[in-house]
């Protein structure tokens, strides 16, 4: 699919068939022109010319549920190509690298001096038993690429784990990593995702999923009978700053940080970066706005940025 005509500025590289209709709509209404692209064909990587001088990434870690031959580390390759020819790609191949690694997300918190569950990353299931040994009981072991609650499995005792071992049911992740880590009780059953736009706080949402581990807030996401249920929230400065904080360090234009507190000590730990943000259902029903419209305000100044950029102008702030 291909909106305005092949000169727009503005690229969006897309995956979801339904989570980005919104954001089309709102580029719509303010007469932006944009290529809308979808992975599915080869790139040359020594073609000089990206699709256009701005790229927005809207590439999902769950895109491996969806289609086994998935395009995320094929895009990778392709960011780094446009990057490399000039061209502005928001959360392109530095966001992509933490997006693309449960671990790496891990290790960029914590150096920021944020408490994190408490976690062991393997890369071999014989290695598994001796790391739940070591995080203790109840644990999750997690897939290091999942999405949509993907290859995350909760486990009780030793003897659970070795079974798995034994019988080859561990979780399993596209890139071979898996996650070891601490099963923290979440305080009220819920966990805080805080949005950021630019590095710099848009929203939060309070989401309760009933134990589930799926917890996408997205309008695609949302089934009938769902027990997942979200409230918009004001979380404290202490914790707006924290996410502010991994925000700029993951290189993130746009994307959501998810925190839980642990009920054992009231300790706020952070557990997952994720770049690719849909937003939250029916926006105007749970925050009184449409985030939709903000993002766009903020792609028009990126896009004049780019252009003054491009005419050899230096922006003043």
């Amino acid at each position: 699919m291909t909106r305005a005509i092949m000169t727009a500025d503005l690229a969006i590289l897309y995956e979801h068939p339904q989570w980005f209709v919104p954001l089309f709509a709102a580029l719509d209404r303010r007469g932006i022109a944009y290529r809308a692209l979808k992975p599915g064909t080869a790139f040359d990587p020594a073609d000089p010319a990206p699709p256009a001088p701005l790229v927005l990434s809207r590439l999902a870690m769950s895109a491996f549920l969806r289609e086994a031959e998935h395009p995320i580390f094929w895009a990778q390759s392709l960011f780094a190509q446009w990057e490399l020819a000039g061209a502005r790609v928001l959360n392109g191949t530095a966001a992509l690298a933490v997006d693309t690694s449960k671990a790496r997300q891990l290790a960029l918190i914590a150096s920021l001096g944020l408490a994190i569950p408490a976690t062991r990353v393997v890369h071999r299931a014989a290695d598994v038993p001796a790391a739940a040994e070591a995080i203790g009981f109840p644990l999750v072991v997690k897939a290091n690429i999942g999405g949509a609650g993907a290859g995350i499995a909760r486990f009780d005792s030793l003897d659970e784990v070795r079974a798995a071992v034994a019988d080859a049911t561990l979780p399993t992740s596209i890139d071979g990593v898996l996650l070891v880590q601490d099963y923290v009780p979440a305080r009220g059953g819920t966990i805080t995702r805080i949005e950021t736009l630019d590095r710099a706080y848009l929203y939060a949402i309070e989401v309760a999923g009933g134990g589930a581990f799926d917890l996408c807030p997205a309008d695609a996401c949302q089934v009938p009978g769902s027990a997942i249920t979200m409230v918009a929230v004001e979380p404290d400065r202490a914790l707006r700053d924290a996410v502010e904080a991994i925000a700029r360090a993951a290189s993130l234009d746009l994307g959501g940080v998810e925190v839980m507190i642990d009920d054992r000590d009231g300790c706020p730990r952070f557990y997952d970066v994720n770049a690719l943000s849909n937003f939250v259902a029916k926006p105007q029903d749970v925050l009184g706005w449409d985030p939709h419209d903000r993002l766009v305000d903020r792609i028009a100044r990126w896009l004049d940025e780019t252009r003054m950029r491009a005419s050899g102008i230096e922006e003043v702030r």
